[in-house]
């Protein structure tokens, strides 16, 4: 099973070969976990992402318009539903609304959100292919090149270039975002 290409896997997956669905989440387990990670869900929300996660793609076998881009699909349904987790807990309240004792004080948290907020600004205007990739180097660090190519649809051998060229235009829309 190993030996065979995603749309294959899919496709024995579909006519009911459970060895060829695990080989599919052996293949993809980490990457699917590690995008779920990347969003800094709790280990909980992290499986529970990773679980709807593959029971969409258990829904949508023979949907999947371009098999061979299977990777990038998985990730992109593992952000939505990172993204849906994240609207459910933005709407939950904590039980304790008072600030532990040794919390920054209100001019620091002003200060760092500040910056923050110039960071991802300037971010957001980065192209989606460098978002994508400084996202999953940033947030998945576990993850090797041969998978950074594969989720993200660059050349194995592009990926530093790549990097370094979105690093730089990040760093320039930042100085202009500090700037002004």
């Amino acid at each position: 099973m190993r030996d065979r290409t995603n749309a294959a896997l899919l496709a024995l997956a579909h006519l009911g070969d459970r060895e060829a669905w695990h080989e599919l989440v052996r293949r993809h387990l980490r990457l699917v976990w590690a995008v779920a990670r990347s969003f800094r869900l709790t280990r909980d929300d992290a499986a529970d992402v990773t679980q709807a996660t593959w029971l969409i793609l258990a829904e949508n076998l023979t949907t999947i318009r371009r098999p061979e881009r299977l990777t990038a699909w998985l990730v992109t349904t593992a952000r939505r539903e990172c993204l849906a987790v994240l609207r459910t807990r933005s709407r939950e309240e904590p039980a304790d609304l008072h600030l532990p004792d040794g919390s920054p004080t209100p001019e620091d948290a002003a200060e760092a959100a500040d910056t923050g907020t110039r960071l991802w600004r300037a971010y957001r205007t980065l192209p989606a292919r460098c978002r994508e990739l400084l996202h999953l180097i940033a947030h998945a660090p576990e993850l090797t090149f041969t998978r950074l190519a594969e989720a993200t649809g660059i050349p194995k051998n592009s990926l530093g270039p790549t990097r370094h060229r979105c690093l730089a235009v990040l760093r320039r829309r930042l100085a202009q975002e500090t700037a002004r």
